[in-house]
């Protein structure tokens, strides 16, 4: 990996003290190219983050770090303002070390676009929830995240990827996908494909809801929360690429995809894909002890904001099975098709506990 990319002359772009010693691949993300940079600048090295973006799902680069920029520097403001000295103040908030001439991010010679982070010490990310405390805790941090956003001035942030968390054109897009068939698989997979047409009316249900619009994440997993290595707390909300306009339901909504259940997100064996209350009530805990700017409607609606979001990821999944593999990465024959199905029997789990998760809901009001 490191192999493709001159990162000496990288590292060397940005204000990084120091010469070059290593750069190690870093992290879990499957979208942009991260490493871990060593350098000497004294007798103890440092560390810092570099990434290259990936500029074939992120069409406008610059766009997107203007607005990490303005995320950023609005969280700084906000945490330096607070009511008491906080020793972790700094590790809180991902801090942009700019080029050597001042700029947020450096391009290549290649035209690759490059940025530079400074290295969060003493914390560490996990891929699945371990505790009801720990999907607490990370619930709280983004919570807290879209709080500190929540009064970002104007204007809106850019849209780094248009119509992401849109479920009705996502359902437009299996349609097509449907419609042209082009794989020819469409008869394989029918008990998918009536599942997902049977719920073409739920698609548009927050769309319907005339919810407000926030500043949100947009990629509200497990991994993108640092937790401190000692004390467990979450420290601090990573991956701020997606961060734009959205609906607050859809971000507490992916949380509850990804955390409520202990099944694989290919798990081809459907009886392991179940719904466990009690993490979705420590989420549920979490997330609106720090969201307090949320309305009645919005808080109502979190439950469903789960459920959607689960159905619409079925329905990228399966849409993709159709139209041949040609946007997710497949590891076997009919991985988007089993992906697809774990999603869609997580859907029916959610549906069969709503009741429940309102009536917690409206316990926490």
């Amino acid at each position: 990996m490191t192999s493709s990319y001159d990162l000496a002359a990288v590292t060397a772009a940005f204000q990084i003290p120091g010469p070059f010693v290593s750069a190690d691949p870093w992290g879990s993300g499957h979208i942009n190219d991260t490493f871990r940079i060593t350098t000497a600048p004294g007798p103890a090295p440092e560390r810092s983050i570099v990434q290259r973006i990936n500029h074939h799902v992120f069409r406008d680069p610059v766009a997107l770090m203007r607005n990490v920029e303005r995320v950023t520097a609005h969280l700084a403001a906000k945490l330096a303002a607070g009511p008491a000295p906080d020793p972790d103040r700094d590790r809180r908030v991902l801090r942009l070390i700019p080029t050597r001439s001042g700029q947020a991010f450096h391009v290549d010679a290649e035209g690759n676009v490059w940025r530079a982070y400074g290295f969060v010490s003493g914390t560490r990310s996990f891929n699945q929830v371990e505790s009801p405390e720990q999907a607490f805790r990370a619930a709280q941090a983004f919570g807290r995240f879209q709080a500190l956003l929540s009064d970002l001035p104007e204007p809106p942030l850019a849209e780094t990827i248009p119509g992401f968390h849109h479920t009705p054109t996502r359902f437009q897009q299996f349609q097509q996908a449907l419609a042209a068939d082009s794989a020819h698989r469409a008869a394989a997979c029918p008990a998918e494909i009536r599942f997902a047409l049977d719920r073409e009316s739920f698609a548009s249900v927050l769309v319907r809801a005339g919810l407000p619009t926030r500043v949100t994440h947009n990629d509200t997993k497990l991994n993108n929360v640092l937790f401190d290595e000692t004390s467990g707390e979450a420290l601090c909300v990573i991956d701020l690429d997606t961060v734009m306009p959205g609906l607050a339901a859809y971000d507490f909504g992916d949380l509850v995809r990804t955390s409520t259940s202990p099944a694989a997100e290919d798990e081809r064996d459907l009886s392991r894909v179940t719904f466990e209350l009690p993490l979705f009530e420590a989420l549920a805990r979490g997330y609106l002890s720090t969201a307090t700017f949320l309305t009645p409607a919005e808080r109502q609606l979190l439950p469903t904001g789960g459920i959607l979001i689960t159905f619409e990821t079925g329905l990228r999944f399966l849409a993709d099975h159709l139209n041949g593999d040609t946007y997710f990465k497949i590891h076997r024959e009919n991985h988007n098709l089993d992906r697809a199905r774990t999603q869609f029997k997580l859907v029916a789990e959610m549906e069969s506990q709503l009741p429940a998760m309102e009536q917690l809901i409206a316990s926490l009001n």
